[in-house]
């Protein structure tokens, strides 16, 4: 029997300017864990909402507003094939968010005491996330979509 899915959030935080621009993380001193996006589990009892702004706190020490849901998307996880369901959210950056700044992340999730190396960099993308994370981007704006990504995925429902 296939076990429930891991319950997930993702968070597309959007820095409006001139320009909007997304904001990424690299893992500092794992460059094969790739550029993403902040994303983890929904905690029992926590709505999705508080769990995408909790998320982008723990991993970029941002305070972010949650603008709407996206998409939810049903994906196995890369490194065990065990079902996962990730809602994935649009959220503001604060005005004052800078540029680029390195974060020690907190919480008690496996992330705890790892180093992000986080940016912002602007939108439509110049080549994908780690694991498809960018697949979405098009639901919040078509023009964000990224170059060379195909168009999302079959197996999700639009929120």
């Amino acid at each position: 029997m296939t076990p429930p899915p891991r319950l997930r959030v993702a968070a597309y935080v959007i820095r409006r300017g001139p320009a909007p621009a997304l904001l990424v993380f690299d893992h500092a001193g794992m460059p094969e864990a790739g550029t993403q996006i902040p994303a983890g589990g929904i905690r029992p009892g926590e709505p999705p909402e508080r769990a995408v702004v909790r998320e982008t706190a723990e991993e970029t020490g941002l305070t972010a507003t949650v603008v709407r849901r996206l998409a939810v998307e049903e994906k196995p996880r890369p490194d065990t094939g065990l079902p996962r369901r990730t809602t994935f959210f649009l959220l503001h950056a604060p005005d004052e968010a800078p540029d680029s700044w390195l974060h020690q992340v907190g919480g008690e999730d496996g992330d705890a005491g790892l180093t992000f190396a986080c940016r912002f960099v602007p939108l439509p993308l110049d080549g994908p996330l780690a694991d498809g994370q960018d697949a979405w981007l098009a639901s919040a704006d078509p023009a964000w979509a990224s170059h060379g990504t195909p168009s999302a995925p079959a197996a999700a429902n639009h929120s």
